[in-house]
C-alpha cells in the first residue's frame, strides 16, 4: 500500500534502527525539526537535513521526549544551524545537569552528546509548524514527559513512540518501579483515539493511514504486557541489548556472555 499523503510542508526523513525518523515543516525560507536521530548517526543526520533543508534555514527543532535516539543529534544540529530547541516540560533539570541515569543513558548502556536548551513546550500550547497550528498533549506510557503533536485542519498526528503502526515503544517506567506506567500508555492511546487523525508520522516507520488497525494492534500489545508483564520486560531487555549491540557494532564474546548471564530470559 502506498503511504498516506501528507502537506507539502512536511517531509519526513525516515530512519532505521538507532535513529528516530527527523521531521521537517517549512514555513517559506524557515524550518522546523522534530528529533534528530542517535547521536552515532549525528553527522549523517546533519547532512540529511542540509540536504532537505535546499537552501532553507533550520530555526528551531522540537523534541517529543528524551530519549537517546530523538535527541542524539541535538548537540551536532545546534553546532551545524544555530537553531534553537524546545523540549517537553520536565525534562528541563535532566537536560540542564545532563542527568545520564534520568535520561536512560547509563541505565540502557547507550550514548548521548549534551546540548543547550531554549525552551520548553507544555501540554496544552499550540505551535505554528509547516503553516499549521499544531497542539501539543502530554503522552505518557513509554516516557511520562513525551509529547504528540496533533494538527486538527491536517488531520496529521507526529506521535513520537507513542504509537506506531505496529505497536509503541517500550514502557519503561513500569520497568524501572514507576507505578501506573501501563495504565498511562492506555490513557494516551485513548487521547490519539479521540482525535480527528487521518495520518500518522510516528518515531519509527513510515507514516501510515489505517490509524484504527494500528491502534487496535497497540491495545492487543498492551493486554498482553497487562497479562504478563514478564513477557514486556523480557521484550525491553532484548530491544535495548540489541540496540547495543548495533551501536557499538558488536560485544566481544567475555562481555557478551557477562551480560546475559545476568539476564533471566538468557539463563539455562
Amino acid at each position: 500500500m502506498n503511504p498516506p499523503s501528507l502537506p507539502e510542508s512536511i517531509r519526513v526523513i525516515e530512519r532505521g534502527w538507532l535513529s528516530s525518523n527527523n521531521i521537517l515543516l517549512f514555513d517559506g525560507d524557515a524550518a522546523t525539526l522534530i528529533d534528530s536521530g542517535y547521536v552515532g548517526h549525528a553527522d549523517l543526520t546533519v547532512e540529511f537535513v542540509k540536504s532537505a533543508l535546499a537552501g532553507r534555514q533550520l530555526t528551531r527543532l522540537v523534541n517529543t521526549h528524551s530519549h537517546s535516539d530523538h535527541i542524539g543529534g541535538n548537540a551536532a544540529l545546534q553546532r551545524a544551524f544555530g537553531c534553537a530547541i524546545l523540549i517537553p516540560a520536565g525534562i528541563e533539570e535532566h537536560i540542564r545537569n545532563w542527568d545520564e541515569q534520568a535520561l536512560l543513558l547509563s541505565l540502557a548502556a547507550q550514548r548521548g552528546d549534551p546540548f543547550r536548551h531554549d525552551g520548553v513546550v507544555h501540554p496544552g500550547e499550540s505551535l505554528r509548524m509547516g503553516g499549521l497550528d499544531w497542539q501539543a498533549h502530554a503522552a505518557p506510557g513509554h516516557d511520562r514527559d513525551a509529547l504528540v503533536f496533533h494538527c486538527p485542519e491536517a488531520r496529521v498526528l507526529i506521535s513520537g513512540d507513542a504509537l506506531w503502526e505496529n505497536g509503541f515503544g517500550i514502557v519503561f517506567g513500569e520497568l524501572l518501579g514507576q507505578p501506573g506506567a501501563l495504565q498511562e500508555a492506555r490513557a494516551t492511546l485513548d487521547l490519539i483515539a479521540r482525535l480527528p487523525v487521518d495520518v500518522v508520522i510516528p518515531g519509527h516507520g513510515r507514516p501510515f493511514g489505517d490509524v484504527p488497525a494500528a491502534l487496535e494492534r497497540a491495545y492487543r500489545r498492551l493486554e498482553s504486557f497487562e497479562a504478563d508483564p514478564e513477557r514486556m520486560a523480557k521484550n525491553a531487555v532484548k530491544a535495548c541489548f540489541i540496540f547495543n549491540l548495533l551501536d557499538r557494532q558488536g560485544l566481544p564474546r567475555a562481555e557478551l556472555e557477562s551480560h546475559l548471564a545476568g539476564v533471566p530470559i538468557f539463563r539455562d
